[in-house]
């Protein structure tokens, strides 16, 4: 481009004729498909509660999204996921979305009470054909599936006979559900992702009690009706490793050797800098990271817990046997990471909100805010903690290539939202230049960790494929390439950032 522009006055005029509505600086940065290295995979990501619809059709069960999202003032404009945007009947449409923009795959999850209604049991057929029809939809459009296993709707059931994620008892309901899905889809799914954050759930659905189930230590939180901050979030993510380890066993030993697919998990990670250069906010950026990326990644690597949360939270830190750290200890073939945004750390020295708390989140003894001496680290999306820092990726990517041994990495989401003003008409909220800016920079930075910094990264996933219903934001927040109508029968129609990936694809 650049050589063009330099040749011909006229080619000058051209390019900013095509550029449009795109910001200059993106079009003189932007890169394309072909810069990455072969068989770099690129799809859009989306999540079964999210998503589908249908909560009541074909023999589902409820689940505890299902249950809080009914639950008055849960959930920011009041409204649930009963339809979402209705993709449990609509997939073949929104697989010809993605088939027209030219990507690669296909992130969703599986809602484990279509496969077992009450989260153990029999196996619903319905939900199975289901499931079939939406993989075989995309294999018929060149698009791989890959496939989530949980993401955050665990069936009521389980949460009623024996608080679910809080008992051990799930371990052996998780590693029935997943085999089945082993057994009904493996032979056309090869990517599984056993969890999606599992940190978010743990300390928003166990510690601020924000999330589903909503528990949280109820004398400092008077909106929860049961729950304990300073051990449940502990004792959810302890079991939720042990789940993970099992099911990877279960198919390394019985399924991977036919069916040739590999397993990972989708960790949440906001990047900390420390919000100056002093030992004290150096050591607390790296504890709040212990705290969020390493609470889950260093049993999965190393086998145990981080030792400053080992020394941080004593003996409210469950411990592993010694055959359950060789379990966990290298039980994944890739790592994904949802990354959005980068945050200051600062050391909490007078911790006296560790003192009034004394939960998950204060015991890392450090403060994270998006601000230093009142200016934001970067620019602003709609959600009220997503700030736009492109070279937190590549931060992020050097320190778990140099912390963890450089393991196959994914980014499985990355994105960023707009409000869903009423007041703003269709074609004005089509033309989404920051979205496209983002995802420009995003991906240059990424690029940049790959190619300069020898970082082991072999996908990027765009959240969303469409505007969907967003947990406790409800319907406020849009984080699709595609635009979709809530007020007239769900109509999608593509922003400007469909086409900006179309080109970037096609390129």
């Amino acid at each position: 481009m650049l050589m063009m522009i330099r040749g011909s006055n006229i080619a000058l005029v051209i390019f900013l004729l095509v550029c449009g509505m795109i910001n200059i600086q993106t079009c003189l940065s932007q890169i394309t498909r072909g810069s990455f290295p072969k068989g770099f995979v690129f799809g859009t990501a989306s999540s079964a509660f999210q998503y589908e619809g249908a909560v009541k059709e074909d023999g589902r069960g409820p689940t505890v999204w299902d249950t809080f999202s009914h639950t008055f003032g849960k959930v920011f404009d009041f409204s649930n996921a009963d339809v979402a945007v209705d993709q449990y009947h609509r997939y073949n449409e929104d697989v010809q979305l993605m088939k027209d923009m030219g990507m690669d795959a296909y992130r969703f999850s599986i809602a484990w009470s279509r496969i077992f209604p009450n989260g153990s049991g029999e196996i619903n057929q319905a939900g199975v054909d289901h499931y079939n029809n939406l993989i075989n939809a995309l294999l018929a459009k060149g698009i791989e599936p890959y496939v989530t296993l949980y993401h955050w709707d665990l069936p009521q059931a389980l949460e009623d006979k024996y608080n679910g994620w809080l008992n051990p008892q799930i371990i052996e309901d998780f590693a029935k559900y997943a085999e089945t899905c082993f057994q009904k889809f493996g032979d056309r799914v090869k990517h599984w992702i056993t969890f999606n954050e599992p940190h978010t759930f743990a300390t928003q659905g166990y510690d601020v009690g924000l999330q589903a189930p909503g528990r949280c230590t109820i004398l400092l939180h008077l909106f929860c009706r049961a729950g304990n901050s300073a051990i449940e979030p502990y004792i959810v993510a302890h079991n939720v490793l042990l789940s993970h380890a099992k099911v990877a066993q279960i198919y390394r030993e019985k399924y991977k050797s036919k069916q040739h697919g590999s397993i990972g998990i989708s960790l949440d990670v906001i990047w900390f800098e420390p919000v100056t250069n002093s030992t004290e906010d150096i050591a607390a950026a790296q504890r709040a990271q212990d705290f969020q990326l390493g609470w889950f990644l260093e049993p999965l690597i190393f086998g145990d817990y981080p030792s400053s949360m080992r020394s941080r939270v004593g003996s409210r830190l469950p411990a592993f046997s010694k055959s359950e750290a060789a379990l966990i200890k290298g039980s994944l073939d890739f790592v994904g990471i949802n990354y959005y945004t980068t945050f200051y750390a600062k050391n909490n020295s007078t911790n006296l909100v560790g003192v009034l708390l004394n939960d998950s989140i204060a015991d890392s003894g450090a403060i994270t805010l998006p601000f230093k001496d009142g200016k934001a680290i970067g620019g602003k999306a709609y959600s009220v903690w997503l700030y736009i820092v492109p070279h937190g990726i590549r931060s992020l990517m050097n320190y778990i290539k140099q912390k963890y041994r450089n393991p196959l990495v994914i980014i499985t989401e990355n994105g960023m939202d707009d409000g869903n003003s009423p007041f703003t008409p269709i074609k004005d909220a089509l033309k989404d230049e920051k979205r496209i800016k983002y995802h420009n920079d995003h991906l240059m930075s990424l690029l940049a960790s790959i190619k300069e910094d020898g970082c082991n990264v072999k996908g990027y996933f765009v959240w969303s494929l469409l505007d969907n219903w967003e947990w406790a934001a409800g319907y406020s927040s849009r984080f699709g390439l595609y635009f979709v109508d809530y007020k007239d029968n769900l109509k999608r129609y593509p922003k400007d950032s469909v086409h900006w990936f179309k080109n970037f694809l096609t390129t």
